[in-house]
Formats: structure tokens, C-alpha cells, sequence
């Protein structure tokens, strides 16, 4: 009989946790996408492309810096954003596992009914 899959929380399970809750939302993934295209930008200016309001922009930020997707340096009067990619790389590998996992499973289970 195949063997149970082992818990879903482990190493790095939080992390990836807040990673994907941070990129659940539309605006954060194209905070995030604009961030990487384009390196570092303040607030300001990443409102000035979007429909929402610069404090709305920041509370998006705020999100994607405690997931620790986005870092925020102090540029004068201004704060510029910038993105971290090592969350995402640690989520990747996340799913890897999972999914890795899955296969396993899915392969035992295969095997299973062949017999």
C-alpha cells in the first residue's frame, strides 16, 4: 500500500506561506514584475502607474516586505523600493519538492494498479 506523504509544513513551508499570500493579490504581482524589470522605485513613482493611490502603493509594499520580497531604503525625503528575489527562488524550490513528492505519490499509485 502507498505510504502516507509526509506533512505539508516543514522547512521553509512559512516562508513559502507568506510568499504566495503576498503574491495572491494582482497588484502586488505587478509590483513585483515592475520592481524586476526595472530595478528600484519609489512609491510615487510606481502609483504614477497604477489606478490606486500612492498610500495604497505603500500598504502593497508593506505586504511584499514582510514577506520579504521587497526591501526599502531611505533616499532622502523618499524611501526606494526594491525587489528581493531570494523568497521567490525558496518558493520555487518549495513547489519542487511538493511537487516532487507528488510524483512520487502519483508513480506508487501507478505501479499499484498495474499489479
Amino acid at each position: 500500500m502507498p505510504q502516507p506523504l509526509p506533512h505539508p509544513s516543514g522547512p521553509g513551508d512559512a516562508e513559502a506561506g507568506a510568499v504566495f499570500a503576498a503574491l495572491a493579490e494582482p497588484t502586488r504581482r505587478h509590483l513585483v514584475a515592475v520592481l524586476g524589470a526595472n530595478g528600484s522605485a519609489t512609491a510615487t513613482g510606481l502609483a504614477a502607474e497604477l489606478p490606486i493611490s500612492r498610500q495604497a502603493v505603500a500598504k502593497h509594499l508593506a505586504m511584499l516586505g514582510r514577506a520579504g520580497l521587497v526591501s526599502q531604503t531611505r533616499r532622502g525625503r523618499e524611501s526606494l523600493f526594491e525587489l528581493d528575489p531570494r523568497p521567490l527562488a525558496d518558493a520555487a524550490a518549495w513547489l519542487t519538492t511538493v511537487g516532487a513528492e507528488w510524483d512520487t505519490r502519483l508513480a506508487d499509485l501507478q505501479r499499484h494498479f498495474k499489479t
